[in-house]
């Protein structure tokens, strides 16, 4: 819980930040790539700022791993924090307010704690292995919606091939597109949606890590595209699909899926 303090004080260092650039070209101009492979906006990189300075004079961790940064030696003694500081960054440059800082910690490769704050509507959601999810501190659910034909699930296809998606998008009952995939994962956990599925293969570790933790702890339930257990590498550059669900639905989408 102390890093989920720590994680809202430093939160409300960064919306203060970016609250100025949100809707403005300045804050899509491009200020080098990151190490992810992708341009890194000045939004990003104000964000990130913010964030990396409070984990280095405060050492919670031994490395730090972000889109922008890559990985970084913090000084701690163990562990590792996953940041992605602006997720959804299209829609905070484009003034659409769905975009979130996204922060997870973990030890021996297993996440322990995530934090997920929406920069433009200060909705927070956190959560710590074992002791449940939450959402502006009050526990959350997942749906117990169990039919995919009145389902609303938020489906990503591959830009030029969207084959693989067009059985799941014929059941489910509602379509979304959000844009900010740790936002996306927590609202699968507090029952807004009730599946996120995204076969891109372009999902990070830093994307999707803080919001995986929410949604299970949440009782749902997060995979690849097989239904096996999702496993990130700790490098920016390598992308992974998932499916995440209220866990009723899970095996279903995976069906469909193949």
């Amino acid at each position: 819980m102390e890093f989920i303090r720590a994680c809202d004080d430093l939160a409300g260092a960064v919306s203060d930040a970016v609250a100025g650039l949100v809707g403005t070209p300045e804050a899509g101009r491009c200020v080098r790539m990151g190490a992810d492979g992708t341009p890194t906006k000045l939004i990003d990189q104000v964000a990130e700022d913010i964030v990396v300075d409070y984990f280095t004079q405060n050492p919670f961790c031994r490395r730090l791993i972000s889109e922008e940064l890559g990985c970084a030696d913090m000084g701690g003694d163990t562990g590792t924090i996953f940041l992605d500081p602006v997720d959804g960054t299209y829609n905070a440059v484009a003034g659409i307010p769905f975009y979130a800082l996204s922060i997870a910690y973990a030890e021996g490769g297993i996440v322990q704690a995530g934090y997920v704050k929406n920069l433009a509507t200060g909705e927070t959601f956190h959560a710590v292995r074992g002791h449940g999810a939450y959402l502006d501190g009050h526990p959350i659910r997942v749906s117990e919606r169990a039919l995919l034909e009145k389902s609303a699930m938020s489906v990503y296809g591959r830009k030029f091939d969207p084959t693989r998606v067009l059985g799941i998008n014929r059941q489910i009952r509602r379509w979304r597109l959000l844009g900010a995939s740790a936002l996306e994962l927590c609202y699968v956990g507090c029952g807004r949606i009730d599946g996120f599925v995204d076969v891109r293969g372009t999902l990070r570790v830093t994307d999707a890590a803080a919001g995986m933790l929410v949604c299970e702890e949440a009782g749902g339930t997060v995979s690849d595209l097989e239904g096996n257990a999702l496993v990130f590498p700790d490098e920016v550059s390598v992308g992974r699909s998932l499916v995440a669900t209220n866990g009723i639905l899970h095996n279903k989408v995976i069906e469909y899926l193949r």
